[in-house]
Parts: C-alpha cells; structure tokens; sequence
C-alpha cells in the first residue's frame, strides 16, 4: 500500500493567530478507551458493550478505538484480518494480561490494572472507573478535528487544533490521529451472531505513523494546527475499505503512553452527484428447496440529498416481477439491508435473482443480480447423521431443522477430548417427512472442528449414502447446509392426497376437500401457531384474511389418523 501524506505545521502562538474549531476554555480530560480485542474471543462482545455503554453515556467525552490484537485476533481458514501494523507495539506497552483488555488514556489507574500489576491494561470491569476518573481531571491542551473525503479520489484530508490552556509538564507532546472503520460484518465466537457480527471502531490505520507526531510548543496559549491527507486504499488486508463507514480520533499523547486528551468526528464527504441511489448488493441466498423466498438487497444513499423513498424491482427466473416501495432516511453514503417481500417462483436446478431501480444520476449502479441453486435431494426420508468432533467437543452443537424452523433433532451436550485427534459420536437416526431442511452446525470458539485440535467432521446420509453436499467440518463460526426429502408415493400418500386446499396462492379464503373430518392447525416460517381448528368437513372454508402475506404450512390430522403438511402461500 503507497500512503500518500501531507503535513502543513504551524507552530505558533494564538495571539498571533486565531483559531477556528478548538475551544480556548480550560476543559476536563476526553477519554481515548483503546480496548484489545480479537475475532475469536469469547468474552469480546461483553467488552464491547461495555466500552459501548461509557460511550453512550458520554458522547461528546468519549472515544473507542478498537485494535485487533494477539491470538484471538490471528484469523482462521477463511477468516478476515483485522490487524494492523501497530497494534502489537501499543499491546506491548500496557502490561496486557488477557482478553478483553483496555487502556484509558494509557495510563495507570492504582488498583485497576490487570492481575495487580502496575500496567495500563485493564479488564472490562474497570474501565468505567478509569473513565470516571479521567472524565474528572483538568486537561492542559484541548483539541478539536474535522474530516473530508472526496469520494472520486478517495483523498481523506484532516484537520487537526490543540490548544494549550496551561503548560504541559514535558518538553515535547506527540500528535496523534488514528483511522477507524465502523460496521465490519465478521466472526465472532460468541455474540449470537455467527460470522455476521458488526465490528465498530476497528483500527485499520495511524495517519502521523506508531507513535504520533512529536512537537516541542507546549505552553500556555500556544496553537498547533495540523492538515494531514492521505489517500485511503480500496482494501485493507482484503477487507474492502468503505467511505461511509470512517471516523477519525487524534489525541495528544506524553511520549508513547499518559494521554492527555483527545476528540473524534465523522468525515463530510465531497464529489458526490445529487441524486444517487446504488444497489450495493444483492445478498446471497444458500442452496433452495422451497419454492416462495424473501430476498435481501443493500442499498446505499451516494448523493448528496437524504434518500427517503425508492422503488424496488426483482424477479426470479424471469417471472412476474414483483415492486417493493421502501421508506426510510439515508444520508449521504449512508446504507441499508431491505428485507423484500416473498415472491414465488418455479425453483429449477440454476436460478436467477435480478433486482433493479429507477435510474438517476447514476445509472451504472442501478441493478444487480444472484444466482442460486437448487438444494440436493433425498428420496428417502431415514436419515443418519454423523458426527467426529474434534478435541474440544464442549465448543460443537447443531440443530436439524423443517421449513417451517421447527427443530426436528438436535445435538447431545458434547465433553471435551484429552488429545487433539478425531472422536466419532453414535449415529443419531431419525425418520422425517417431506419436506425442505436445514443443518446448522456451531463452534462456539470459531474455528470449526477440522484444524489445529483434531480432524473432525459432520455429514448426513439417506441409506447409508452422504446427501450430496450436506457434508464438511471446516468452518468458522457456524456452517449450514440445506436439503430436500421427497419420497416417491407409497400407499399411504394416495391417502393423504385425498386432502387438498385451494385456492392455493390465496389471497385470505380457502376451502378444505377431505374425506375424513380433521383437525388444522397453520404455522408461520419461525414455527408459531397462528391459527387452529378442529373438526373441519369436507369443503369447510376457512378465513385467513388476518394474516400478513407470506408463506404459511399447514397441519391436518384426519379421524383416522391420516396426517399431512402442506405449504399455503398468502399474497
């Protein structure tokens, strides 16, 4: 990466010049909170909702810096990198012993360093303290700051004021201003959220270099103003750099430890067309065995008028398209991820997504489109699943689960190994309906069960033979694979389709044709009962009209016994 930068120094006193953005009132200290933390770290999101809760309460007195550091940092198979250059050096100093770790102004607080020691590093459950007592004590410099970015160019140029209200005690301060990048979708081990946990205040670069811009005008009534440019890449370490997600924290540092203070802000953005709405994506969509899906599409605001209403077109295959009219308020370079609605489609072997919108300013960002297949089939519905765990099998659950998200097995509590190596569970054996599935494996640290501490593996198999593609063991966080069972009629379908519903897409109303009294019960995509009856007859209509559009399965027993699942779609 070639760094382009431009220092323009004037070292002066403020009488002679009058400053534009920094207070000239003597303030209290701001809070630099630099938290240690990793991808696959346990107990990392409690760190970050704790630094995130000091932040909330005091925004303007704040500011995180995130750096990605140490082991849990070093990513696995398929895993980002989310360290810098100069996140080892700052680790080093603070006497880190742990993770979560932070520093507050990289000082030492008595009491309150890790493990007792005399270090700046600190767990989560003393940072607030350490804010509290920084928040509390008189500042000698102040500073302010303000950002641009011209996003034809990628130029992002910032300005820096420190203006000294007292003498500082050294002979000489550093400058310092650090690049963050906020919402970087990326593993984490715990969190809830897979490999789609939102990484916030991430170090990614420090524009006056490891340890600042040192300077020697440090008395009273003196002003140093900085303007630094630097030309930000399209990728850091592969992880794309997006313009809208930047903010900027410089501080004033006594050498490389004891912050003094410090301020943040959000860049303002030039070169943007007035009116430019963008599909920035069209989100993937896994392997298919249904025939009624809800796409997803990020949209992002690149004009400089706030976005507040867009027309949305998609189609799958060719068919009929479908017009979603979105609502919100997206400022510029601002985005968002819509949920459509669901649309039906004829699902073949190799499926297309197409989505567009009106064009304007741009037009070359308009559209985008996906593909996707058709998940692998079974016409058996005896199922086994395998699974070899590795040394840490405590880490290992899973979860089978029906179109309709009700979980139809799940695993036992797995226990830990004494020796990396491979260690085979007893088959799980289960008999299922027809229907659509998913199989959803977890690895609480994040490293999947195929790696350092053992060759392990999971795969589920229709009479004795692996269900094409539902197999693996190297992951992340999490890895999920989709399937379909379709048992070819046997007698007791003939049966069961003497049960019927129409009209089927309905718009609310449908009539029952059965046989055989029964008992219906429908149930939404997440599992939950919506509606029951029982002692339904033959061409008994039913009143569906409440329900939100979308696709719905619906449970009938008979009085014989007879028991069927069929999907319903509402629109």
């Amino acid at each position: 990466m070639k760094k382009k930068l431009l220092l323009l120094s004037f070292f002066t006193a403020f009488s002679s010049y009058a400053q534009t953005i920094v207070s000239t009132t003597p303030q209290n200290k701001k809070v630099i909170l630099e938290e240690f933390t990793g991808i696959n770290c346990q107990y990392c999101p409690s760190g970050h909702a704790i630094a995130n809760a000091i932040k909330n309460a005091n925004p303007a007195d704040v500011f995180l810096i995130n750096i990605h550091v140490g082991g849990y940092s070093t990513p696995g198979a398929g895993q980002p990198d989310f360290r810098t250059q100069f996140g080892t050096a700052i680790a080093n100093q603070s006497g880190l012993n742990g993770y979560p770790a932070a520093t507050v102004n990289r000082t030492a607080f008595t009491g309150l360093s890790q493990n007792g020691g005399t270090g700046t590093a600190m767990n989560r459950s003393n940072w607030a303290n350490a804010s509290n007592q920084t928040r509390n004590q008189s500042s000698y410099v102040n500073v302010a700051t303000t950002a641009t970015i011209d996003v034809n160019t990628r130029l992002l140029t910032v300005f820096v004021e420190a203006y000294y209200t007292g003498n500082s005690p050294v002979s000489s301060n550093r400058l310092n201003v650090a690049l963050l990048q906020n919402n970087t979708l990326g593993p984490q081990t715990s969190g809830g959220l897979g490999d789609n946990y939102p990484h916030q205040h991430r170090l990614i670069h420090m524009l006056t270099g490891q340890w600042g811009e040192n300077y020697t005008t440090t008395t009273a009534g003196t002003l140093v103003t900085r303007t630094y440019t630097y030309t930000i890449p399209a990728v850091y370490n592969s992880i794309p750099a997006e313009l809208g997600d930047f903010e900027i924290v410089a501080f004033v540092a006594e050498g490389q430890q004891i912050i003094i203070s410090g301020n943040g802000a959000v860049p303002t953005y030039t070169g943007l067309a007035t009116n430019d709405a963008k599909i920035k994506e069209v989100k993937d969509i896994a392997e298919q065995c249904v025939t009624s899906l809800q796409p997803k599409v990020e949209i992002q605001n690149n004009g400089q008028n706030n976005l507040t209403t867009l027309p949305i077109t998609y189609d799958i295959n060719g068919g009929t398209p479908q017009i979603f009219n979105w609502e919100g308020n997206l400022s510029s370079l601002a985005k968002t991820t819509i949920t459509l609605p669901s649309i039906t489609y004829s699902l073949q072997a190799n499926n297309n997504l197409n989505v567009s919108i009106p064009t304007d300013d741009n037009a070359t960002n308009n559209s985008g489109a996906i593909t996707f297949v058709k998940a692998p089939e079974t016409t058996t519905s005896n199922l086994t699943i395998k699974i070899t765990l590795d040394q840490y099998g405590s880490e290992t659950s899973w979860k089978l689960k029906n179109s309709a998200g009700a979980t139809v097995a799940s695993s036992p509590a797995y226990a830990n190994s004494a020796a990396s190596g491979a260690y085979p569970q007893p088959d799980i054996n289960i008999t299922v309906a027809n229907d659509c599935y998913t199989f959803t494996i977890l690895d609480s640290y994040g490293d999947g069960i195929d790696g350092a501490f053992g060759i392990g593996s999971y795969s589920i198999l229709s009479n004795g033979v692996v269900i094409s593609g539902v197999e693996g063991g190297e992951f992340g966080a999490s890895d999920a694979r989709s399937f379909g069972v379709a048992n070819p009629l046997n007698v007791n379908d003939f049966t069961k389709n003497l049960i019927s519903i129409s009209p089927n897409p309905s718009k609310g109303i449908i009539t029952i044709n059965t046989e055989n009294t029964l008992n219906l019960t429908i149930y939404d995509i997440t599992g939950k009962v919506v509606f029951s009856k029982n002692n339904v007859i033959n061409n008994e209509t039913i009143n569906l009209s409440s329900l939100q559009n979308g696709v719905y399965l619906a449970k009938m027993v008979t009085e014989t016994g007879v028991e069927e699942t069929k999907k319903i779609i509402l629109n």
